[in-house]
Parts: structure tokens; sequence; C-alpha cells
């Protein structure tokens, strides 16, 4: 989508420099820009849409090996202080 923006002229010319160095276009650096700006300041997600999120993307903690041994060998503990 093509839009049109007021730039201050200084803030033009950093971008035209900025955009030189990085062999990108001026509206490739700006969408780059605004993806990572949107990004920073998108709206918190709730907390039970994170976890869920996190685990689809981790895989539950009681499939990690690791995790179920240290919870076994946590039980045996227990199970001998009482």
């Amino acid at each position: 989508m093509k839009t049109a923006i007021s730039l201050p002229d200084d803030l033009f010319d950093a971008i035209e420099d900025c955009a030189r160095r990085m062999h990108l276009s001026r509206s490739r650096l700006l969408a780059l820009a605004a993806r990572q700006f949107v990004a920073a300041h998108r709206e918190p997600q709730d907390a039970t849409r994170a976890w869920n999120d996190a685990i689809a993307r981790g895989g539950q903690p009681a499939d990690d090996p690791t995790a179920a041994a240290m919870r076994g060998r946590t039980k045996a503990i227990l199970r001998g202080r009482q």
C-alpha cells in the first residue's frame, strides 16, 4: 500500500543515509522500522493466551525427560521425609 507522510528534513536525511548504508529502499527501511515499533508497543496479551502460545511453541513441561526425572527424584525425597 502506498501512503504519503510528512517528515522533518533532518529525519528524512537520516533515513536516506541509513537506507543507503544498509542497501535498502526507503520504503523497506521505514516498513522494518514501523514493524519493530509496533511490535514493541502492542498491547500485552492476557496471561492465559501467553502461556498457551508458549506451550504451543515449546511443548508441555511434562514432556521434557529431565523434568520428569526431577519430579521422580523430588517425590522420592519427599516420601523419605514422611
